[in-house]
């Protein structure tokens, strides 16, 4: 009789020992895939950013140039000769400023699409910590339900399943975000 009793919460352990090893087994892979995607969002993150940079300076160049041409027009308009020069300097003035305006347009354009990639890194990170840490509780669960089975010690396996059932909280916490 003191044997099947025996038995009984052994099988018990094992069966929660699988479906603790199981959900160990989902987090990480649900974590290695969080953080993967958290990396590669980051990094199309740093290329915006890269892309922005360099539409800077090229607006740069552009303002340059406009400020030149619009002192040139100016030198020209004091002196009060050349008034087809003066409508030429004028059509590069507002072909300039239309390229300059261009420019700030794509750099806002860019510094969204750059901003939108680093907060889904931050939230994929966040998704990843979760997973993690569930990990860490669902291998102490294992470890400890292991350590019950050798030593046949009932209140190990308790304990194992609530450090088990924190790792479970924290695995669907990494889907969910709940805390």
């Amino acid at each position: 009789m003191a044997e099947e009793a025996k038995d009984k919460w052994t099988t018990y352990m094992a069966m929660t020992t699988i479906l603790i090893a199981v959900c160990a087994t989902l987090s990480t892979f649900k974590g290695g895939g969080y953080s993967t995607k958290s990396l590669l969002n980051q990094t199309l993150a740093s290329d915006q950013w890269n892309y922005f940079n360099s539409k800077g300076i090229k607006g740069y160049i552009f303002e340059a140039q406009l400020e030149d041409v619009t002192f040139r027009k100016s030198m020209l308009d004091q002196t009060g000769k050349g008034a087809v020069a003066g409508k030429q300097y004028q059509q590069q003035i507002d072909l300039l400023g239309k390229k300059v305006k261009k420019f700030e347009d794509e750099k806002k354009e860019i510094k969204k699409k750059a901003e939108a990639f680093l907060q889904e890194s931050a939230e994929n990170k966040l998704h990843s910590g979760a997973f993690g840490i569930a990990v860490i509780f669902l291998q102490v669960s294992i470890l400890l339900s292991s350590i019950s089975a050798l030593t046949k010690r009932k209140y190990i396996w308790i304990i194992s399943l609530f450090v088990g059932a924190a790792g479970i909280l924290y695995f669907l916490n990494g889907f969910f975000l709940f805390f």
